[in-house]
């Protein structure tokens, strides 16, 4: 009677909880991106998003389904720590042929508005306990206290203290001051 040995060897064997196989369904493809803490206070589910830096020519609309409720911490490139916490968002159309483990732009829409008067954050600063311009009069510059409401990345809303068509002063710097003479740059 002949015996056969049908053990396999220990190099061929995976080890118990490897993964040995991946499964995706593209069409349910999620983005996750990572955002700072202060900046993901203001995010909801349902808000919209812009995917950027993808690859393509334009932004690719996607949803905000879930703000997951635990943060972790990432170092930064300059070597800071800094709180994160993931935004998961979901396509609202067509994914553009990204696939797993894309790395993409995350941009979460948190307000919008019409008619709204901006102005570059640049060119705000505070004054005392208020927030103030330079405006350019009559080759002048003129510091103008502004009401300052929805405040983005570049530029401001502004409520009060401007109207349309003021040109105000980017990056004043310290030897501007009210009545200083200045002149307009095109």
């Amino acid at each position: 009677m002949a015996t056969e040995d049908l053990t396999t060897p220990a190099s061929q064997c995976a080890v118990p909880g490897t993964p040995i196989l991946e499964i995706g369904y593209t069409p349910r493809l999620e983005i996750v991106a990572d955002f700072l803490t202060r900046d993901a206070v203001r995010i909801r589910p349902g808000m919209p998003a812009r995917i950027t830096d993808w690859g393509g020519d334009t932004p690719i609309p996607v949803q905000v389904r879930m703000i997951e409720p635990g943060g972790f911490t990432k170092i930064s490139a300059l070597g800071v720590e800094e709180q994160r916490v993931n935004v998961i968002c979901d396509f609202t159309g067509d994914s553009h042929g990204m696939e797993d483990g894309y790395h993409v732009g995350t941009r979460v829409i948190v307000w919008a508005g019409k008619n709204v008067l901006l102005v570059p954050s640049s060119a705000v600063f505070r004054s005392s306990a208020d927030w103030a311009v330079f405006t350019v009069k009559d080759g002048r510059a003129r510091k103008t206290i502004v009401q300052i409401g929805h405040r983005g990345d570049v530029h401001w809303e502004l409520n009060s203290g401007l109207q349309l068509g003021d040109h105000v002063i980017t990056h004043p710097s310290a030897d501007v001051d009210d009545g200083a003479r200045v002149q307009e740059s095109p």
